[in-house]
C-alpha cells in the first residue's frame, strides 16, 4: 500500500509493514499546527479565538468572522528562514533554508438587519480565505563518523528470506517494496547470497567491519499544505457569536533524501569489499483534505469574551511516487565493475487516507476599550487518534495499533496582547506545545515568541509582524540495521507583512 522507509523517531521501534514501511511522522506532520497566517494574526502568536475580527483567526474559532464592522480583505506575504543544527556522533553540522510566499488571501462580506430586528439575529459575516498551513520548506544535513554501524545493513536485513531467484529474474515495478530495496543492494554489490542456489534465501554483506563509517545525510523538503476556508457566522443580540466553516486542504510535497557512505577499512581476500555506497532517494506526495469547524464567542460584558471551539479530523487521500538509485565502490569485485550502479524508474502506489486528530479551543479575552487588548487560547488534540487507512491492511493496523500506544494528548497554549497608541499598534506573543509523543525525545515540546507592529490608515491597514519557534527531534539515517539518530535542532525565524483593506 505504501511506501518509504525513513525513520524519524529513531529510537522508538515500529512495527513492520507490509510492503512499504510508513512512520507516525508522515502523519504528524500534517497534524501539527503551525503559526501561520496575517502578520496581526502571527504578532500575537495566534492567540485569536475569542477575538475574531481577523482573516485567520476563523481558522481557530469560525465564529470570529462576525467581529469585523465592514467588507474586508487581507493579502499577506511571509518570508521563511528555518535553521536546522544537527549533531551526529559528536559533529555538529548546519543548514538553512528561505523562502518567500504569499500565504494568506482572503476577504469577508459583512450583512447587517436594516429593519427593527425583533429575531435578535442582527448581522451575518460570509467568509472566503486560503493560506499556506504549514511551509514545508526544509533543508537538513547531518554527517559524522559512525562507530558501529554501515547503511549497507539496511540492505542486508532486509534481504534476509527473499530467494536469489527474485533478485536475478525480475520486473522491478512487480516486486514488492522489500523486494525492490533487496534489490538495489544485491544488484551494487553491497550483499552477496551465501550459496548459488536460486532458492537461496540467506546472504552475507560486502562490507567491511569494525566500524568507523562516515557518512552523510541530506534531506531537502519543498512544499506545502494549503487550505481553502468557507466561512459563515451570526450575531444574536451582540452577546451570542456563532460560526462554521469547511476546508478544502491540498497537499504536495517533494522530499529529495540521499545518504553517502565511505570506509578505509582492509579489503576482504576474495570477492568484492565495498568501500563507498550513495543511496537517493527522492519521493513525491500529493492529494486533498477535508475538514470543518464549530465555533462559539459569548461577551457577556463588554470587556469580556469567553470562545470554545471545535476543529474536525482531516481526512486526507494520498498518493506517493518514489524514485531511488544506489552507487557504490566496489573493491576487488570478481565482475571487474568498480563502480556499479542501479537507478530505476520511479513506482506510484495505491493511494492510502491519513486521518488527523481533531482539535478543541477554549478562549478568553479581555479589552481594554481602544487602549489594548490581551487574550489567551488553549488547544488540546489528541495524536493517539492519528490513523492510516484502510484499517482492514495488516501493515496499517500494526501501525496504528503502535500510535495509539506511543503517541499522546498535546496540550498547546497561546498567549498574545495587542497595545494602541492612535493608529499604531504594538503587538506580542507567546505560544508553547507539547510533543505529540509520551516519550519526547523522538519529537520535542515547541516554544515560541512572535512580535508587530500595524499602522490604520482608516480605511486601510498595514501589519508587520517577526515570529520565532524552536523544536528538537531526532533524524535517523535510515530505517533499519541502524537505530543512531542524529539529533536536529530546528529554529523558524519568519516575517510576516499583511496589507489589508476596507471596501
Amino acid at each position: 500500500m505504501k511506501k518509504y522507509f525513513l525513520l524519524l523517531l529513531a529510537g522508538i521501534a515500529v512495527p513492520s509493514i507490509q510492503a512499504q514501511e510508513t512512520t507516525p511522522d508522515d502523519a504528524i506532520r500534517l497534524a501539527v499546527d503551525n503559526l501561520t497566517g496575517t502578520a496581526r494574526f502571527r504578532a500575537m502568536s495566534g492567540a485569536f479565538g475569542s477575538l475574531g475580527g481577523d482573516l485567520s483567526a476563523i481558522n481557530v474559532n469560525p465564529a470570529g468572522s462576525i467581529f469585523f464592522n465592514n467588507n474586508y480583505a487581507t493579502i499577506t506575504g511571509s518570508v521563511y528562514n528555518a535553521k536546522n543544527k544537527s549533531r551526529y556522533f559528536g559533529t555538529s553540522t548546519n543548514d538553512n533554508d528561505n523562502t518567500l510566499d504569499i500565504n494568506q488571501l482572503g476577504a469577508v462580506f459583512i450583512f447587517k438587519e436594516s429593519g427593527s430586528g425583533k429575531t435578535g439575529w442582527n448581522k451575518i459575516a460570509i467568509g472566503i480565505n486560503y493560506e499556506n498551513a504549514n511551509n514545508l520548506n526544509n533543508s537538513v544535513f547531518s554527517a559524522g563518523t559512525n562507530p558501529n554501524n554501515s547503511i549497507g545493513n539496511y540492505f542486508v536485513n532486509i534481504a534476509q528470506g527473499i530467494p536469489t531467484n527474485v533478485l536475478t529474474d525480475f520486473n522491478f515495478n512487480q516486486l514488492n517494496f522489500y523486494e525492490q530495496q533487496a534489490f538495489l543492494g544485491y544488484d551494487t554489490y553491497i550483499f552477496e547470497a551465501t550459496n548459488n542456489t536460486p532458492n537461496n534465501t540467506s546472504y552475507y554483506t560486502n562490507i567491511p567491519t569494525g566500524g568507523n563509517y562516515y557518512q552523510e545525510n541530506q534531506v531537502l523538503t519543498t512544499g506545502y499544505n494549503g487550505k481553502l476556508t468557507g466561512n459563515f457566522s451570526a450575531a444574536y443580540k451582540d452577546k451570542i457569536f456563532l460560526g462554521g466553516s469547511l476546508n478544502y486542504h491540498f497537499v504536495n510535497i517533494d522530499k529529495t533524501f540521499s545518504i553517502y557512505e565511505r570506509n578505509n577499512n582492509p579489503l576482504y581476500d576474495t570477492g568484492s569489499t565495498i568501500s563507498e555506497i550513495l543511496f537517493e532517494n527522492r519521493l513525491w506526495t500529493t492529494g486533498s483534505g477535508f475538514s470543518f469547524n464549530l465555533g462559539a464567542i459569548v461577551k457577556p460584558i463588554e470587556s469580556v469574551r469567553v470562545g470554545l471551539a471545535y476543529e474536525s479530523p482531516t481526512w486526507f487521500r494520498l498518493t506517493d511516487e518514489l524514485q531511488q538509485g544506489v552507487s557504490t565502490r566496489s573493491l576487488n569485485n570478481q565482475d571487474g565493475i568498480e563502480f556499479p550502479f542501479s537507478y530505476q524508474n520511479s513506482v506510484v502506489y495505491l493511494p492510502y487516507t491519513v486521518q488527523t486528530p481533531g482539535k478543541w479551543t477554549g478562549s478568553l479575552s479581555y479589552i481594554f476599550g481602544k487602549k489594548g487588548l490581551i487574550s489567551a487560547d488553549v488547544s488540546t488534540k489528541n495524536y493517539s487518534a492519528l490513523r492510516f487507512k484502510p484499517k482492514n491492511d495488516p501493515g496499517f493496523a500494526d501501525l496504528n495499533n503502535f500510535m495509539s500506544n506511543a503517541l499522546d494528548n498535546a496540550i498547546e497554549v497561546r498567549i498574545g496582547g495587542e497595545y494602541r497608541i492612535k493608529q499604531v499598534s504594538l503587538r506580542a506573543g507567546y505560544r508553547f506545545e507539547e510533543s505529540p509523543y509520551k516519550v519526547d525525545q523522538a519529537f520535542g515540546d515547541l516554544t515560541g515568541y512572535s512580535g508587530g507592529i500595524g499602522y490604520n490608515f482608516g480605511e486601510s491597514r498595514i501589519d508587520l509582524a517577526y515570529s520565532y519557534d524552536h523544536r528538537n527531534r531526532n533524524q535517523a539515517l535510515i530505517s533499519s540495521g541502524m537505530t543512531d539518530p542524529a539529533r536536529v535542532s530546528r529554529y523558524n525565524n519568519n516575517i510576516t507583512f499583511s496589507y489589508s483593506v476596507n471596501f
